[in-house]
């Protein structure tokens, strides 16, 4: 799926539905106010509303703001509340500084690859 944004930004979502049980979702582009106010709806419903374990590769996303953290954290939360957990993976070096700034590995599970994901799942 892919939303279209003014000024020519873009946010792709890319789900990759597996038969292990695990929702696998690819983020691409700027998760700004912009891109999380387009991607938030289509966001939560394919990570909280399939209510199982959730792997989120942001290796994709260039740029985090405020609302975009705060739609991860959204989805975290309500996926944990129906017993699952979402583990967030290969942020690229900007990201993962907003990440280590703002202390967010004390509320999100974020891994550097995807082998580190699947390993915070299992365990």
């Amino acid at each position: 799926m892919q939303v279209t944004f003014w000024k020519g930004h873009t946010m792709e979502m890319e789900s990759i539905d597996s038969a292990d049980g695990v929702t696998h979702l690819r983020l691409t582009g700027r998760l700004d106010t912009a891109g999380a106010d387009r991607i938030g709806t289509r966001l939560s419903a394919a990570v909280v509303a399939r209510g199982q374990p959730a792997l989120l590769d942001l290796s994709g996303v260039t740029f985090i703001a405020s609302m975009g953290i705060r739609l991860l954290i959204s989805c975290a939360k309500g996926l944990k509340l129906k017993g699952a957990t979402m583990v967030i993976y290969g942020a690229r070096a900007e990201v993962q500084q907003v990440f280590d700034e703002a202390a967010l590995d004390q509320i999100l599970a974020i891994a550097g690859t995807h082998a580190e994901a699947v390993e915070r799942l299992s365990g």
